[in-house]
């Protein structure tokens, strides 16, 4: 089934918002079996949300708009799509009482500006708004659903997955199923090598990849037809994926690699400490994003100077001068630092040059030395070599001393 997603907003168009609705949206209905077949965005006018509608109409089974649903003057998606559609604009006296009873929750008193989001087309579907005031509502033009949502996306997200996708839903008769894998330690086109025999025999599944360095989503979408045998075919080919990339998979539901190495953590009932010089703390604040975290996370130190790096984690002055800050050395110091000060059962650690400047010949922008210490005595060390931005360098490092915590529990796992 044709679907369009239009998004309204001069903010969009003028490249002030990232407009990052149309890009969750399209994955969504695509999972759902929906063909996603154009991304339209439209500024704030009247004609322009009119027009866009209509024409999408008129080839789509299904139209999702985002933005406009607000209380300023210049929201005017509902009263745009009411008149694409030959309705008229009415209260809805329970979206009314909800936006009341909803900032009155908050300890604020309804304006009459913001009446005007319970202004919907006559007869429509009113969705829900969970997450903030304005509801939602889907109307039907020519032979289409057209869908509007908030351009919040938190508020379009809960929306659509709590009372739009279920009724979709009903809408798909598709032989489609999807399945998708995270992974870790091979850019794309290695990965693409990798599983080119199996893309080649298994005739009944479209193989795609999409990069977010350096984690890369290898997805699985199997056509047949019912969705029943799609679902089968996809499970089939997914086991004989994972035996060809083994350890590189890292997450089947969308979980981020720290929140894996946190798993790691969690089973091996091990404590860590990270002490960290270049990455800023970026490894602390991943590790520490994911729920649950302080069950298995200890200490986190920044230990940017070569004063706090002997204050806090007792690296010897001695070492930093006849070594430098950047060296195996120090890292293997800093991380039996770490560990010591956290009491910890493990504790890795990173010291390098970020860039875009303070690098040598010997020393180049990009050189990050690790340190991992175990509390069986065992202190390994790296050295690795990025390139990028000062961003990239640190978010490729940060991502490479998660990588060593896990390569060492899985280790330990496998004995």
């Amino acid at each position: 089934m044709p679907a369009a997603v239009l998004t309204i907003g001069t903010e969009v168009t003028r490249g002030e918002l990232l407009n990052t609705n149309s890009a969750w949206l399209s994955e969504a209905l695509c999972e759902m079996g929906f063909s996603v077949v154009e991304h339209v965005s439209v500024e704030d006018d009247p004609a322009q949300i009119i027009g866009a509608v209509r024409r999408l109409a008129s080839y789509c089974d299904l139209v999702v708009c985002t933005g406009g649903l607000g209380p300023t003057s210049d929201d005017l998606s509902a009263q745009a799509v009411a008149e694409a559609a030959g309705l008229i604009l009415e209260l809805h006296q329970p979206s009314l009482e909800r936006i009341d009873a909803r900032l009155k929750s908050r300890g604020r008193e309804l304006l009459e500006i913001q009446k005007k989001q319970a202004y919907l087309p006559r007869g429509c579907e009113v969705l829900q708004n969970d997450e903030g005031t304005a509801p939602g509502f889907c109307v039907s033009l020519a032979s289409s659903k057209v869908c509007c949502l908030p351009g919040v996306p938190r508020e379009m997200k809960a929306m659509f997955d709590s009372y739009l996708r279920p009724g979709l839903a009903e809408l798909i008769h598709s032989g489609l199923y999807q399945l998708r894998f995270n992974t870790y330690g091979r850019p794309e086109a290695e990965l693409a090598m990798m599983l080119q025999e199996l893309e080649q025999s298994e005739k009944q599944i479209t193989f795609g990849y999409r990069a977010h360095i350096p984690v890369v989503e290898v997805k699985l979408l199997a056509k047949a037809q019912t969705a029943a045998e799609a679902k089968e075919l996809a499970t089939v080919a997914a086991e004989k994926v994972k035996a060809k990339l083994g350890s590189l998979v890292f997450s089947e539901r969308g979980e981020s690699y720290a929140a894996y190495v946190g798993q790691l953590l969690r089973q091996e009932k091990r404590r860590l400490a990270v002490a960290e010089s270049c990455t800023g703390g970026m490894i602390a604040s991943m590790l520490t994003d994911v729920a649950g975290s302080s069950e298995y996370f200890l200490f986190g130190g920044v230990t940017y100077s070569n004063a706090a790096k002997a204050q806090v984690l007792g690296v010897s002055e001695d070492l930093l001068s006849k070594h430098g800050a950047v060296s195996t050395q120090v890292a293997r110091a800093m991380a039996e630092g770490a560990m010591r000060v956290a009491g910890a059962d493990m504790a890795v650690s990173t010291t390098g040059i970020a860039g875009p400047g303070g690098g040598s010949e010997e020393k180049p922008v990009g050189m990050v030395c690790f340190g991992l210490a175990d509390r069986n005595g065992t202190v390994y060390s790296d050295t690795k070599y990025f390139s990028g931005s000062r961003d990239r360098i640190r978010t490729l490092a940060s991502y490479y001393a998660l990588f060593m915590i896990a390569d060492r529990l899985r280790s330990k796992a496998a004995k």
